[in-house]
């Protein structure tokens, strides 16, 4: 146990954690355009990459549930509180190869998106022996997703864990009508179990929607990124630093949460 002066942790870097939603075509993996590419990492899931296939960024795209776990081991580091069977622990870090190659150079880890990633979780999570009846030898829906919802939870806690780095995830934002012809808005995800515990393990909800101002002009592209606001979109914003609208460019978003004085906010700004 190590008690961290105040000076020492105002000097630390600190990441964001950040969850942008919003409908598919509003420009979500266009926003890795906005970040420094020499600094980033695009995490390609849904092999969605044509609208920034000209941009010179570090790749790795994954299609199966235990690389995503392996990966996410490596970018995170090892947590103790495991034992050496388990994912994540001291034990999986090292026979993954440890940290991930160039790790210090990555500033933003862009995880393109939530909503593909829990699909792989999931189908996962229907072949193994947890979602399968013990008495009856057929296929258990409950425990499969029981099996997928701490798979997910457990994923993203460890990501969490990248202290120093910007993690962005992003998904599909869909809009459900309940039995009383209520409407909400929601992350597209499999099981409800991810979409609960999310608001705990980010800092920032954000979504990413073309806005409607009632004032006859067409509507304009931005970040809705407090609540309440005028269109029921989820939103939180534990920083407290954005504006309820912020202009769609995720590197100075990023910038403006991770920036502690203003004269590093000015540089950081005119340097970008």
């Amino acid at each position: 146990m190590q008690i961290i002066s105040a000076d020492d942790r105002l000097r630390e870097r600190r990441g964001a954690k950040v969850l942008i939603v919003g409908p598919p075509g509003v420009g979500k993996t266009s926003l890795l355009r906005t970040l420094d590419p020499a600094r980033a990492l695009f995490i390609d899931i849904e092999a969605g990459d044509l609208a920034v296939l000209d941009v010179p960024i570090a790749t790795i795209r994954l299609d199966d549930w235990p690389t995503a776990r392996d990966l996410a081991c490596r970018i995170g580091g090892p947590n103790r509180s495991f034992p050496p069977s388990a994912c994540y622990s001291p034990a999986h870090y090292d026979a993954v190869g440890g940290k991930l190659e160039n790790l210090d150079q990555i500033e933003t880890v862009f995880v393109d998106s939530l909503t593909a990633i829990s699909r792989l979780s999931h189908r996962w999570a229907e072949q193994q022996p947890e979602a399968t009846s013990e008495r009856t030898g057929r296929k258990d829906v409950r425990g499969a997703y029981g099996l997928h919802g701490r798979e997910m939870i457990l994923w993203l806690n460890q990501l969490q864990h990248a202290r120093a780095k910007n993690i962005v995830f992003v998904g599909v934002l869909e809009r459900n009508v309940d039995d009383f012809n209520v409407a909400t808005w929601q992350l597209q995800a499999e099981g409800a179990k991810t979409g609960r515990e999310l608001p705990g393990i980010v800092d920032q909800i954000i979504t990413m929607q073309f806005l409607d101002f009632g004032d006859g002009k067409p509507p304009i592209r931005g970040f809705v990124c407090t609540t309440p606001n005028a269109w029921g979109y989820p939103a939180k914003d534990r920083s407290g630093r954005l504006a309820q609208i912020e202009e769609p460019d995720l590197g100075k978003l990023l910038i403006k949460l991770t920036t502690t004085t203003q004269g590093d906010l000015d540089h950081a700004t005119a340097t970008r």
